[in-house]
């Protein structure tokens, strides 16, 4: 007897003794799967999350002896919030609307109410409207956005539609402002891949476009999200450089968020070209990047230790030459040039029952950019289901203030479905909405704070 309970025992020793491994091993493959997944992010993300996310990996891996409860806890997180694109299932943000409602059979389809005498209301209008386009305006410079993409296909399908929406946001947006755009997809430097690919790019295009005043460079995953604000291009008359930043940040603290290179203005003079052969130097992958990032890291505030980024660059090329940049440098900070998505998207509807577009602060966003979400990688640095619920929220919002130039409007923030805002007349070109600011044409306003 006594020997058969012993020999249990060592059974239940030995049962006890591979869950455990069990337990280690399954551990150590989600470890794995983490760091593969920040591993194989995309250019688009933050170099500080990535880091901090490294950080929590690595710690995890060290802590194999986690009880059971805290791996399945961190199992169902994963399965919940996962940051890989390839194994999220789209289905899961698209909502379900409402069906369309049942109109008349016998009742003959109209496009809207007849209109028999349009050439003689446009006749009107143009004696009315001699100066049209409306954003032409006495002090606006001529100005050439620039953005652009990969020149592969999105390593997830759902990425490609997610671009196509960006800039269709952009197009909408530069249309209204009498903006040129320039899309590109071709990397023109190998050398410079990554965040720094926009520099050979921009650089070129000034000097193809010399009829240009300022080059507006924005990021493929940011988004405009108040189409009526016009920025104050008075404000810049004096100056080469807009970006969004602070100035104790960058001057006083070096601090390496100083500032986003995600969103800026640059003023196509001799002064920019010298600037950008400052700026580049530290560009080039490997060795030299890798470098210079060190360089970066020892000198600014808060920086983690990775390669160089075009936006640490900077903010180390205007602290330490001050007297050189700075009086030409404009940190704007009254607006948002650059929005970061986790502190606006949550507030869409408050925007909307309190404010009005035209504002292009905390009241109505001018651009909100979803940093680190890179729907065009494998992984990125939050969850997959509110980076793409969030983008199709802001999309919708800018959306929003187009289609009310023609009396539609999405049926909610998170839908693609849309509904009519107001009904249909025989007198088009006499219509305005509510606040007077949409209106056919689209009239572009700068709305004081």
């Amino acid at each position: 007897m006594l020997s058969w309970c012993i020999g249990q025992r060592r059974v239940a020793q030995i049962q006890r003794a591979f869950q455990k491994m069990k337990v280690t091993i399954l551990c150590l493959f989600l470890t794995l799967i983490m760091i593969r997944s920040m591993l194989g992010a995309g250019d688009f993300g933050t170099p500080e999350t990535d880091f901090h996310l490294l950080q929590y990996s690595l710690s995890a891996a060290g802590h194999h002896t986690h009880s059971r409860r805290i791996l399945e806890d961190v199992k169902d997180a994963a399965e919940t919030n996962s940051n890989s694109y390839e194994s999220f299932d789209i289905k899961k943000i698209v909502v379900d609307d409402e069906p369309p409602e049942k109109k008349d059979p016998n009742q003959a389809y109209t496009l809207g109410p007849k209109i028999s005498d349009w050439d003689e209301q446009r006749g009107n209008w143009l004696k009315n409207n001699p100066d049209f386009p409306n954003y032409v305006q006495p002090n606006k410079p001529r100005v050439l956005l620039v953005t652009g993409s990969s020149p592969k296909p999105c390593e997830n399908p759902v990425g490609d539609h997610y671009l196509l929406k960006s800039i269709k946001n952009k197009i909408d947006y530069c249309r209204i402002h009498g903006i040129e755009i320039f899309y590109n997809l071709a990397l023109l430097d190998a050398e410079m891949a990554g965040f720094w690919a926009k520099l050979p790019l921009i650089r070129k295009l000034l000097l193809s476009h010399p009829e240009i005043e300022f080059l507006w460079w924005m990021d493929s995953d940011a988004m405009f999200t108040d189409m009526v604000f016009e920025l104050p291009w008075e404000r810049y008359k004096d100056y080469n450089l807009v970006m969004h930043g602070w100035n104790e940040m960058v001057y006083d603290e070096k601090n390496w968020i100083g500032l986003n290179t995600g969103s800026f203005l640059l003023r196509n003079n001799q002064w920019s070209l010298d600037l950008l052969d400052t700026w580049a130097p530290m560009g080039p992958k490997g060795k030299i990047r890798e470098e210079a990032g060190k360089v970066l890291t020892n000198a600014l505030k808060g920086r983690p230790v990775f390669e160089a980024d075009d936006q640490s660059a900077m903010v180390y090329i205007l602290a330490t030459q001050k007297e050189k940049w700075g009086d030409k440098v404009y940190l704007e900070n009254h607006y948002y040039l650059h929005g970061y998505w986790g502190i606006l998207v949550d507030n869409y509807e408050e925007y909307i029952e309190k404010y009005h577009p035209g504002f292009g602060d905390h009241r109505w966003p001018l651009v909100t950019h979803f940093v680190g979400c890179k729907p065009c990688g494998k992984f990125g640095d939050y969850p997959v289901e509110r980076c793409l619920k969030q983008m199709d929220r802001a999309y919708n919002f800018g959306d929003n203030q187009v289609l009310q130039m023609y009396g539609y409007s999405h049926r909610s923030l998170a839908s693609r479905k849309v509904v009519k805002t107001r009904n249909e007349t025989s007198n088009p070109l006499e219509v305005k909405d509510d606040l007077g600011l949409l209106h056919p044409p689209f009239k572009a306003i700068k709305v004081s704070s």
